[in-house]
């Protein structure tokens, strides 16, 4: 058996030059996509590689120029210096995973063509246990076996250009993309299977989003956490299901303060919530009444403050907030959750993160996760801030709507599955 590996900028390019050398009879394959700063970039320049193969007593080219041996390079062809070639055996058919790619090819070409298929795959396997298993058994079997060995590689590459469209369809940052498929291209290189390359990607996602901090009870009392964020974004409705929570279901004693004096509503809506759960609810017009008021709660054990929303950009209102909070007695133990909606933008949740981060040290509430079907701005903003997520909310309904944020379910939706 011949095997050769021709270039050109297309994969019809280079599938014509080897038929032109080889012959009608050639079989192709496999095909590959090479970019010059690796195989995971695939949005710049790239040439394309095939590899054919045509039994001798059929060949169609000059002798000498024939490769003599599958193991033999032909001066004319780049070749990977770490790939193998495989030779299938005379009596198996090589699979054409040449074709599986190309097909990949052209479903990217439209962002939603084929995007229901892609998913329902991926759905099958997230329903797995996504858990590496021992590979000895494994690497043992494709040792023996090296036509599976080439197919479980071109699989896992093609299954991860699967996965590399869905996260960017599911707007995860290109940038962080290419992080997660260059810590995992070891792994594909090595072969492995299309279930051990989604545990590996699921796992690896999990543990960039963290474990979630949420507001946590000590004999410390009371625990004061501060409720910050724009306009809009869900702040009041928020801590009244944390309150709920808290005094519903532990049977906690809950306090509620307002520093939104400039929205009437904001007050009236806590203090319906406050009524409903018969807790205490203070309304502080500046810093100094703040102590003022903890001081009159000092034996429970949870105080949950709303602050105003206004526009990160007014400086003037910045610096209130942050005096707001500088004045808390040290005494105290608190904690200052940004709260933000999951239907922002990214380019506008970055720059609201930015304006707080100068100010304080803060854990993340997601809101109105209802109201999209993308999620990859929760990634992007875990990424870029390193803040530990805390909650998120789904709803309006108090206290229903609202979980410890679930890093296993969101790397799964992420990823394509429900």
């Amino acid at each position: 058996m011949i095997i050769k590996k021709f270039q050109g900028k297309t994969e019809e390019e280079a599938t014509a030059k080897a038929k032109e050398e080889l012959g009608l009879k050639t079989v192709i394959m496999n095909v590959k996509e090479i970019r010059p700063k690796g195989i995971l970039r695939m949005f710049k320049s790239s040439v394309y590689e095939v590899t054919a193969a045509l039994e001798e007593e059929e060949a169609e080219v000059i002798p000498s120029k024939a490769m003599m041996s599958p193991l033999h390079r032909h001066d004319t062809v780049n070749m990977v210096a770490d790939e193998k070639i495989v030779v299938p055996a005379p009596d198996r058919e090589a699979p054409d995973f040449g074709g599986m790619i190309s097909q990949i090819q052209r479903e990217k070409s439209a962002e939603t063509n084929g995007l229901e298929e892609k998913l329902e795959t991926l759905q099958n396997l997230l329903e797995k246990k996504l858990v590496p298993q021992e590979n000895d058994a494994k690497e043992s079997f494709l040792k023996e076996d090296p036509i599976k060995e080439q197919a479980s590689k071109d699989e896992g590459f093609v299954f991860v250009k699967m996965l590399y469209g869905i996260l960017l369809e599911n707007e995860v940052n290109e940038k962080y993309v290419n992080q997660i498929m260059d810590e995992n291209e070891k792994i594909m290189r090595n072969g492995m299977s299309v279930d051990f390359v989604l545990s590996n990607i699921y796992q690896k996602m999990i543990l960039k989003l963290g474990q979630p901090k949420t507001i946590e009870l000590s004999d410390k009392k009371p625990k004061v956490a501060f409720f910050i964020g724009p306009t809009g974004v869900g702040k009041t409705t928020t801590i009244a299901k944390i309150a709920s929570k808290f005094k519903v279901e532990h049977g906690k004693r809950v306090a509620l303060l307002t520093a939104d004096t400039y929205r009437i509503a904001a007050a009236e809506q806590l203090r319906t919530y406050a009524n409903i759960l018969d807790t205490p609810l203070t309304i502080v017009y500046s810093a100094e009444e703040l102590n003022e008021a903890l001081e009159r709660v000092a034996d429970y054990d949870l105080v949950l403050i709303d602050t105003a929303g206004f526009s990160h950009r007014n400086q003037e209102q910045r610096e209130e907030m942050k005096k707001l909070i500088d004045l808390v007695d040290d005494s105290y133990e608190k904690e200052i959750y940004l709260v933000l909606s999951a239907t922002t933008k990214y380019r506008d949740l970055v720059e609201i993160a930015d304006i707080y981060k100068e100010i304080f040290d803060f854990r993340m509430v997601f809101t109105k996760l209802d109201e999209t079907s993308c999620y990859g701005n929760i990634f992007n903003m875990k990424m870029y801030t390193g803040a530990d997520l805390s909650y998120s909310t789904y709803g309006q309904n108090v206290p229903e709507d609202i979980e410890v944020f679930d890093t296993q379910k969101m790397v799964k939706m992420l990823l394509g599955g429900k």
